[in-house]
């Protein structure tokens, strides 16, 4: 292979554990607690005829098939790779994150839709059994989100699990307090107003989680990683004349990659030799970006025209 075709591999194709792995055994925990609170809750709304705590329910259904989804994930994404899936299957990760947006959008709209059936249609709640039961929710949703809010600022899927059990939790308040006021007033609109506050709660979060999501399956910059200033430092290095083909994108989270063809002077190439020039564009991206696996193709001037020729 000549020298124009070298290619530096500073790391290899992404391997080991992905970032949700780590957070393994808490998600089981939570999913056992989620579980356990909507049968609760569930009991709970049917006794109280209380729509707020069906809702809060129903909502708890789909977070434990987002969390089984999850731990599914990880279990398919920290396998190895092999010559057809190159990089592993680390992309299940964030077709676990959408199917839970896609999850979360659903139960949102009917927890809405729901909550204006109620409001044509009034029904007379429990307010005391709700704000029992709504209780024991809301303690629920706390434990969980402790054992979750370290692992969902590492990765997108357990951020999926997170922003559930968290909107679950909020559910949770807003059914005790429209309880609260049936007990204090007889106000039977509350339990509705409470259902549309907690599908309301549910989209924003989601929608921002879909974003991010789709950006990764789409390929887009890693999150925080200025391309613009990325070819500047790659064009700073000594004997650089040009950087093309830059790419960098995310496997999946706390998995970001890049690849470049580097043109170096041939001069510069040959006092230095390639492994150094390959070290160097290492540490310059190490020192700066959050970008760990790079691969570089370092071509003599000149070369761009002939592989552009070559490349159709």
């Amino acid at each position: 292979m000549g020298a124009g075709h070298d290619h530096g591999h500073a790391h290899g194709a992404p391997a080991g554990a992905t970032a949700t792995a780590a957070y393994r055994g808490r998600l089981r925990v939570a999913l056992a607690i989620t579980l356990t609170v909507m049968v609760v809750e569930i009991v709970g709304g049917v006794l109280a005829d209380s729509l707020a705590l069906v809702a809060d329910a129903a909502h708890m259904a789909t977070d434990a098939l987002g969390l089984g989804m999850a731990l599914l994930a990880i279990h398919f994404a920290n396998r190895p790779a092999s010559d057809r899936a190159t990089f592993g299957y680390a992309r299940a990760e964030i077709l676990a994150a959408l199917a839970n947006c896609l999850l979360l959008l659903g139960v949102g709209g009917y927890v809405l839709y729901e909550a204006i059936q109620r409001f044509i249609t009034p029904a007379g709640t429990e307010g005391g059994l709700t704000v029992v039961f709504g209780a024991i929710g809301l303690v629920a949703n706390m434990v969980s989100l402790t054992l979750l809010v370290r692992g969902q600022r590492e990765s997108l899927n357990v951020r999926g699990a997170f922003l559930e059990v968290a909107a679950d939790a909020l559910g949770s308040l807003a059914v005790i307090v429209s309880a609260l006021i049936i007990l204090a007033t007889g106000w039977q609109a509350a339990d509705p107003i409470a259902s549309l506050v907690i599908g309301l709660m549910i989209v924003p979060r989601t929608w921002k989680l879909l974003r991010e999501t789709l950006d990764v399956l789409l390929e887009a910059a890693p999150k925080g990683v200025d391309m613009a200033e990325v070819r500047a430092h790659i064009l700073d290095l000594d004997g650089v004349e040009d950087v093309h083909d830059l790419h960098a994108w995310t496997i999946t989270s706390g998995m970001p990659v890049l690849s470049a063809h580097v043109v170096v002077r041939s001069d510069v190439l040959n006092a230095i030799g390639h492994e150094k020039m390959l070290h160097e564009l290492q540490g310059c991206l190490g020192d700066h970006f959050d970008v760990e696996h790079c691969t570089f193709q370092l071509e003599p001037s000149g070369h761009a025209e002939h592989e552009a020729r070559l490349c159709h």
